[in-house]
């Protein structure tokens, strides 16, 4: 074999690489494989002072373009009528089944009954590549419709767009070129300028000169549509098969429907499940399937009559920040919550959005008066992006704060976080830590509610955890709202606390960078709690999941003196830990395996479930993703066991799903 028909086959293979792992998901080799593969042609082609023009090392920019190329497309590019209540979509339906059955009349010829396929509308940049020959020769952004700009050299940093397909005809192939919102997270922690929301940052990738900066901000692209005619698809269905097969990127989610009832239902589905997406997306498209009743209907002037946009609300609002106030959490972090001018998402009122810390507030430019953009999804507390403008006049700095806000105490830099060193008597930091302490997965003290802990505080002068261990029935049945039986049940839930699994004691005193997954990981490994405390740090790292600076953390916390009093204080009060044991029905058998557990398990609770699936080594993740390998689902699975079925994902229900956990409990 000779080296230009060896540089041939790596870029082959690479391709198909790139392919599996952008456009399918399915990675076939690790990374450090994949960089040999890749670095093996790069050294080719310096050795050949040759790089071909499908080279996947193409994709890395670099390129500084003097300016924009105007591009004319072949086929004009419409818009989408847009529709934002089911009314509309009723009138739209109707509208067609009337068009239909005037060309039926005026043809003499039959079409199909409506059927209908669904799509997510993304919130991105259209663009449209050109291939002639199977080359990829142009992409252009979708300017008017008829005239775009040239943006070739920023499409070709996408990795999920093909350089080469097998189909040589002209054709134009439109899609949505999409920032991740993953990647705008991991752009804006690595870069002092931050990008404000996923769609401006994709359509700043594509219309930036420096190519080098679109390649940064790993863009990704779905594809939807053939506009060239000279192919003839049968149906919708059958042309989103095609670009598959072109291996161009097609999202999964498509839905044939053929009612209003049907829509409906689906929308409805949608506007919860695109919340956990990736990727923007702000309705839904919905086309007629077959492509002769397509033609049939035509055109107007901007719209194609068989297709519509079903617009969600937005789920991103500029809004006026008036002010910043500063909390403090149970480890001692002092955090910014904006208070916002009250804006509505969906029917709810909004008036407060999450600063991360001051780092944050300096990355974003916020200032208290800036008029800012704001993002609200899975029914969270919105997050502000940024600032609209930066030169905004009227605005004001945000002070960094120099003294606790509840406890007065001088506040201390560690890092990125402002931290209260004041643990003993800050009021906020106990009740958190209390709080914390008696939650399920902890303590499980039933009753020890965050407003019962802020009584004790208050009324009884609680200022230690270990001081509830000493709460007596005289002093709880004085307080407001505390008849026999509240007190009777409190005092019972605190007895029978005292008798805990190691790693649910580890959990509850609340180490750094320790959660539930961490401390049983602990408590397997250690089997008491003396070993625990006395462990060094090379030993901890010996655990999965645990590295230098959390081993580091759980060392320093056991060797703070008002950490190691506080603790033998309250083990002296009677708490005895039931350490894991050799013999334990536990195992490694699920170890790597990432479950999700939806619906209701008649006979089980969701956390036993969840605690079973850990012990044996498994990830319980709260939703259904490409990476999910198992749904474990009851009776009203809902939208996950849908979305489960959409990725292909094994699902676990009736009496499988029994008898796998039978077989877990080791019945």
């Amino acid at each position: 074999m000779n080296k230009f028909d060896e540089l041939n086959n790596l870029i082959e293979q690479i391709n198909d690489l790139d392919y599996n792992y952008y456009t399918l998901d399915k990675p076939l080799v690790s990374d450090g494989e994949y960089d040999k593969i890749y670095d093996s042609l790069v050294k080719l082609q310096k050795e050949l002072n040759y790089i071909p023009e499908n080279s996947p090392t193409n994709r890395v920019g670099g390129q500084i373009l003097d300016k924009f190329e105007k591009h004319f497309h072949i086929t004009r590019l419409l818009s989408q009528d847009k529709a934002q209540s089911y009314d509309e979509l009723k009138d739209w339906i109707e509208r067609c089944q009337r068009l239909k059955e005037t060309y039926e009349e005026t043809s003499g010829e039959k079409l199909p009954d409506l059927e209908f396929i669904m799509e997510y509308k993304f919130d991105g940049l259209t663009i449209n590549l050109t291939y002639e020959n199977g080359i990829l020769k142009t992409a252009a952004t979708r300017g008017n419709g008829i005239v775009g700009e040239e943006v070739k050299a920023q499409a070709e940093t996408i990795r999920s767009i093909p350089f080469t397909i097998k189909e040589k005809s002209l054709l134009e192939i439109q899609g949505e070129a999409l920032m991740p919102l993953s990647e705008l997270a991991r752009y804006n922690k690595e870069n002092e300028i931050q990008l404000k929301n996923a769609r401006n940052a994709a359509a700043g990738a594509i219309r930036n000169l420096d190519t080098k900066e679109t390649a940064k901000r790993r863009l990704t692209a779905y594809f939807y549509a053939v506009p060239t005619n000279n192919l003839d698809f049968k149906d919708e269905e059958e042309m989103l098969e095609f670009l598959k097969e072109m291996k161009l990127n097609v999202h999964p989610y498509h839905k044939k429907v053929k009612s209003l009832d049907e829509i409906i239902s689906e929308l409805e589905r949608i506007e919860k499940e695109r919340k956990t997406l990736d990727v923007l997306t702000d309705g839904v498209v919905i086309k007629i399937n077959d492509k002769k009743t397509q033609r049939a209907l035509g055109f107007t002037e901007k719209f194609p009559r068989w297709s519509i946009a079903y617009k969600f609300e937005a789920e991103e609002f500029t809004t006026k920040l008036l002010d910043v106030v500063w909390n403090v959490g149970r480890t001692g972090k002092v955090t910014p919550s904006a208070i916002l001018e009250p804006v509505d998402f969906s029917g709810v009122t909004v008036s407060r959005a999450t600063l991360n810390n001051y780092d944050d507030i300096e990355r974003k430019r916020v200032r208290i008066g800036s008029d800012v953009f704001i993002r609200r999804s899975n029914d969270v507390i919105p997050e502000i992006l940024g600032v609209v403008d930066e030169d905004q006049p009227g605005t004001r700095k945000i002070e960094k704060p120099t003294h606790c806000p509840y406890c007065h105490s001088d506040l201390i830099q560690e890092k990125v976080h402002i931290v209260c060193p004041n643990s003993i008597s800050c009021t906020p930091q106990l009740l958190a830590r209390m709080e914390h302490f008696a939650s399920r997965n902890a303590m499980d003290i039933e009753g020890l509610s965050e407003k019962t802990i802020g009584q004790l505080i208050e009324e009884l002068g609680i200022k230690e955890i270990y001081d509830i261990y000493d709460l007596t029935y005289d002093e709880l049945i004085k307080l407001e709202r505390f008849g026999p039986k509240k007190t009777q049940n409190l005092l019972e839930a605190i007895e029978n606390s005292k008798n805990r699994d190691l790693n649910a004691f580890i959990y509850a005193i609340g180490i750094p960078n320790v959660g539930e997954r961490t401390a049983r990981d602990l408590a397997n490994k250690f089997k008491s709690f003396d070993k625990l405390r006395n462990a060094k740090v090379d030993e901890l790292v010996e655990i999965d999941d645990i590295g230098e600076i959390t081993g580091e953390n759980i060392v320093e916390f056991f060797h703070d003196k008002n950490i190691v009093d506080s603790i033998d204080i309250l083990l002296s009060k009677g708490i005895k830990l039931n350490n894991p044991s050799g013999d334990s029905n536990n195992s490694n058998k699920l170890d790597g395996i990432n479950f999700v557990i939806t619906g209701t398990i008649d006979g089980y609770n969701r956390d036993d479930i969840k605690k079973m699936l850990e012990d044996n080594g498994a990830n319980v993740r709260g939703s259904v993703s490409k990476n999910t390998d198992i749904v474990l689902a009851g009776e009203k699975a809902g939208s996950k066991k849908d979305k489960a079925i959409e990725l292909s994902v094994e699902i676990y229900e009736g009496e499988k799903l029994y008898d796998f956990l039978a077989e877990l409990k080791g019945e």
